[in-house]
């Protein structure tokens, strides 16, 4: 059973506007939410900062890995697509009925 946002040849289908709308500000409203609750957060400067420190890290690392799995994916669908235009050579070249 083929996934819904495949296209036929295995690329992923385009993302509509409103879609790269949400998760855009989806994204940007969690890291003024985070942001802002690290600012407000009662205690020293340098806790402050060291939390700071780490939100970043966390959307860096978010980022990075997001970016390595779709790196994944994307060469496993060309190695699959190399390997059926080899299948479909060999196929093409093969007659059953030549002795």
């Amino acid at each position: 059973m083929a996934s819904k946002n495949l296209i036929s040849n295995g690329a992923a289908a385009p993302h509509s506007q409103a879609w790269i709308a949400h998760t855009w500000l989806a994204f940007l409203l969690s890291v003024f939410a985070m942001s802002a609750g690290v600012l407000y957060l009662p205690g020293e400067t340098w806790v402050k900062g060291y939390f700071g420190m780490g939100l970043l890290s966390t959307v860096s690392a978010t980022i990075y890995l997001s970016k390595t799995i779709r790196d994944v994916e994307e060469s496993k669908r060309l190695i699959n697509r190399v390997d059926e235009a080899k299948l479909e050579r060999l196929l093409a070249e093969y007659d059953p009925f030549q002795k």
